[in-house]
């Protein structure tokens, strides 16, 4: 055989070795396997983690915004007080329709990411404003926000739920479970300076004529709480009659309070016109501060329909509302 005939013969078999190698084919017994050349590796590039969706709520280090006056959606409040005083109607504290009012008012905290507790409340039989009431049930609605630590410092805004027999209870008091319910709405998505209890107190109207004849949910709550919880409050708003006039009226239960002039500087700031109501013991607040506790109430503009079948929701006046709430979500807010 020729040499030029060896070398094709070679070149061929050396082109069969190859192809049988790449395509998975066994190499002939007794051939060496060359070793694979040597390949220097570097650690790939990291991917990186994609932004946290702002709208997901799973980044931990985004902090609600700060709430403000201009976070009050006036329409919560509008359609609060229509409901209770329209739909419901009167909502005296051992009836049923105050336990439809609860549950009403409870859903809606549920509904804005609370946390709602329903606290008992014994109340006496007695006369209401003229109208026997029988003895039974009522009940506080509080709600918290998730976490809510009541030894911690925290804050109160609450408004009693209740009516007396003969009214449907628009100003008194739907105007200011309105207002809370609103000021809620927007504290879920927002950042206080401490953090809120919400509550809506049951059986607030008198069932006799001496001081330990109403504000029985308020008492109640107070008593329940423990001496760390007293010690954690920093001050209690009572909302009560709070859609009539064209100033905020601020009471404290004496002559002047620290949480009352707070409140009248936040007005001032934003330019919404307030009144300081000293002596005013006739609402909510007044069993926060008979057990040393700050306590202040907001509303108390004298009207007709006062008591009367005649508080509806036309009594109600959509601007007040807005103000008062204005005025308390500023208040709350982070300074």
């Amino acid at each position: 055989m020729g040499r030029t005939r060896r070398i094709a013969i070679a070149i061929a078999l050396s082109a069969v070795l190859v192809l049988s190698a790449c395509s998975g084919g066994s190499r002939p017994e007794g051939r060496p396997v060359p070793a694979p050349p040597e390949v220097t590796t570097q650690d790939p590039e990291p991917t990186p983690a994609p932004d946290p969706d702002p709208t997901s709520g799973t980044d931990p280090s985004r902090d609600p915004e700060p709430v403000d006056a201009d976070d009050l959606d006036l329409d919560v409040a509008v359609e609060a007080v229509r409901h209770l005083a329209g739909t419901i109607g009167p909502r005296e504290a051992t009836g049923e329709s105050y336990a439809r009012a609860a549950d009403w008012v409870a859903r809606s905290f549920t509904r804005m990411g609370f946390e709602v507790t329903r606290q008992p409340v014994d109340v006496p039989a007695g006369v209401s404003w003229g109208v026997p009431v029988p003895a039974g049930p009522s009940e506080n609605v509080v709600a918290t926000s998730p976490g809510f630590d009541p030894a911690e410092p925290h804050l109160i805004v609450g408004a009693h739920l209740d009516t007396v027999p003969q009214a449907p209870g628009a100003e008194d008091n739907a105007s200011g479970i309105g207002v809370v319910l609103a000021v809620a709405d927007a504290v879920s998505a927002g950042r206080t300076r401490l953090p809120v209890v919400f509550v809506a107190f049951g059986a607030e109207e008198p069932r006799g004529m001496f001081d330990d004849d109403h504000h029985y949910g308020s008492r109640q709550y107070v008593a329940g709480l423990t001496s760390q919880q007293r010690g954690a409050l920093r001050g209690m708003v009572s909302l009560d009659r709070v859609g009539v006039g064209g100033a905020v009226p601020v009471g404290s239960a004496g002559d002047s309070d620290p949480v009352q002039a707070s409140l009248l500087a936040t007005a001032r700031r934003l330019g919404i016109p307030a009144v300081a109501d000293p002596g005013q013991r006739s609402s909510d607040h007044w069993s926060f501060v008979r057990a040393g506790l700050p306590g202040v109430r907001l509303g108390s503009t004298s009207y007709a329909a006062y008591h009367s079948a005649g508080d509806i929701a036309a009594v109600v006046q959509p601007a007040q509302l807005e103000r008062v709430g204005r005025v308390l979500l500023e208040w709350l807010a982070p300074r």
